[in-house]
This record gives structure tokens, sequence and C-alpha cells, in this order.
């Protein structure tokens, strides 16, 4: 059954995802952590809402996701796309103003932390909206280490565009106890997933040129239980 863990552990969680060229970090993550029906969760920065439609299809009806972004129409739409598989509940909040009604299993974040201010007042922020020995996955990417035809990109928009390299420290700065953390970019060469995402997050066509999307860093921790 997608997206969901039966009796057998060993199971790899499978998601389907909408064009989301990240996909198997995400899987991975989130098998890793063992996530599974009857989870609470937030997606902090929730977005173009892969990652929530990813929590939401794995908790299912028993379970419950929080869509979180600053952008009340970005939220709203990923709530909708969500609630076709879990208890959605749409929150706009900063990532550094989190607070949920409720104590979560799991906070997520993809892509925020190199927007911020301060990541490690949102990682803080994210380790005090999960219950004592809760899970805290952050994944961002080291943007300099991508390349089109062997030149490496660049996002001058983002405050912080390598931020995944500092990612591990940041983690720890918040309090958190990592428990594994990796490194994955997908490549392509010519048309395909690879191509337009860059088209689309860049503005710049590469046409044939190979390309290595920037590596995303992923840190899966845990609150400390005591």
């Amino acid at each position: 059954m997608r997206g969901r863990r039966t009796g057998n552990d060993a199971e790899v969680i499978e998601l389907g995802l909408r064009n989301d060229v990240y996909r198997r970090p995400l899987a991975t993550a989130l098998d890793r952590l063992g996530l599974r029906e009857g989870w609470r969760c937030v997606d902090v920065g929730a977005g173009g809402g892969d990652v929530t439609v990813a929590l939401a299809e794995i908790v299912g009806r028993d379970g419950r996701v929080y869509a979180v972004d600053s952008d009340p129409r970005s939220r709203d739409e990923t709530a909708e796309a969500a609630a076709a598989h879990a208890q959605v509940i749409a929150l706009t909040q900063a990532g550094e103003d989190l607070v949920l009604p409720e104590p979560v299993d799991l906070a997520f974040c993809r892509f925020l932390l190199m927007h911020v201010f301060d990541p490690v007042a949102v990682l803080r922020r994210m380790c005090g909206a999960v219950r004592p020995g809760g899970w805290v996955v952050a994944q961002e990417p080291i943007t300099s280490a991508g390349r089109i035809d062997g030149s490496p990109l660049s996002m001058p928009d983002a405050r912080d565009p390598d931020v995944g390299a500092r990612l591990p420290a940041l983690v720890r700065q918040a309090g958190l106890e990592t428990v594994d953390a990796w490194a994955e970019a997908p490549a392509g060469a010519g048309p395909g997933p690879v191509h337009d995402y860059l088209a689309s997050l860049t503005g710049v066509d590469p046409g044939d040129d190979p390309v290595v999307l920037p590596p995303l860093v992923t840190v899966v921790a845990r609150r400390p239980a005591g």
C-alpha cells in the first residue's frame, strides 16, 4: 500500500510526489525515522506542498498534518491538496514564530532555512513543537555545489544559499540530537525532470547541457527525551 508502513519494518516508503525531483532524499528520511499511520506532523514552510502531501499520504486519516507557511495562498493550496489523505490544519506563521496547539511527533522543513535570518531560531522552534523524543528533519541545499555544464549554480535571492553545508552544526546548536545526516543530488542531461526543475527554479534553460542539481543535505534529529 503506497506511502504506508505495514508490519514489515524493512518495507521502503513509496511516495506519490507530484513533480519532486528530490523525492528520494525525502523518502529516505521518512523511512529512516519510521513515519507511520496516526502520527502528528508539521511541515514548516509548506510552500508548494510536496512534503505536506507526502506526510499526509503516510499518516492517513488517523494522523494530522499542520501546513505552516507565511504565505496564506500557498498554505491554503497545500492544505487542500493534502486534505484528500489526512486531517490537515493550515496555519499562517513564519518559522521563527512557530506555535502549534499540540505537541507533534515530527517537525519537517525543506528549502526554508536558506531564506531566514536566523536558522537556529527556527530549528529551536521546531524542537519545541515536537514531543520529548520526537523527530526534527531539515533538508537544505548547498547551491554552489550544483553544476550546469561544469559551472557552479547561484541563487542570489536566498539569504544563505549554501546553508546545507552548515546544517549539521546548526541542528546541534538548536539543542537537537543528530541521528543521521547525508547529502544527495539528482543529475541529468537533456529533456527531463532535472532540466525542467532547474528551468523553473532559476529561469535558466540548460538546453542539453549536463546538470547536477544542488546537493540536498538531510539531517534527521531528535528532541532529547529528558
